[in-house]
C-alpha cells in the first residue's frame, strides 16, 4: 500500500498520507524535549500537500515557539501530535509515532545531538521489558 493513516490518542483527528517522505530525524534540541515531554521527537517530511484530514482538523491547534521556526501542534481534546506545515511552508512535519502504520523510511539521523537529554544514554543501555516490570 502507498498510503499510511494517522490518529492522535483520542482519534478525533485522523489524516492519511502518501509513503512520499524525503527525511526522518529524531531531534534532540531542548525545545523538542519540551514539546514531546521525552528525550527526542521523531519527524517525518513530506511535500506540504501531502495530507488528507479525515477528520478534526477543527480539533487540532497550534503554538509557534517565539523566535524559532519550531511549532508545537496538536489535538485540543487529548493533546497527542499530529502533523503541520512548518513555518517556512515547505514542508509537512510528521510526527512519526502519530501513525498507524510504518512509513517507508527509518531515522536516517539523530540531530541536535549534544542538546540530548543527560539521561538518554543510560536509558538505551537499561533493562527491556514487553510490559510493566513485575
Amino acid at each position: 500500500m502507498n498510503k499510511v493513516t494517522g490518529a492522535c490518542l483520542c482519534g478525533a483527528v485522523t489524516f492519511e498520507l502518501k509513503k512520499e517522505f524525503q527525511q526522518f530525524h529524531l531531534c534532540h534540541c531542548k525545545q523538542c524535549q519540551k514539546i514531546s515531554g521525552s528525550a527526542h521527537v521523531s519527524n517525518l517530511f513530506t511535500r506540504p500537500e501531502n495530507i488528507c484530514w479525515l477528520t478534526g482538523v477543527d480539533q487540532v491547534k497550534r503554538f509557534d515557539v517565539p523566535g524559532r521556526s519550531i511549532s508545537n501542534v496538536f489535538c485540543q481534546d487529548c493533546g497527542s501530535s499530529v502533523p503541520y506545515v512548518s513555518a517556512s511552508g515547505k514542508a509537512l512535519i510528521v510526527p512519526a509515532g502519530s501513525l498507524n502504520e510504518a512509513p517507508d523510511m527509518t531515522p536516517q539521523d539523530n540531530i541536535f545531538w549534544a542538546e540530548r537529554a543527560e539521561w538518554y544514554d543510560a536509558g538505551l543501555c537499561s533493562e527491556h521489558f514487553d510490559g510493566f516490570p513485575q
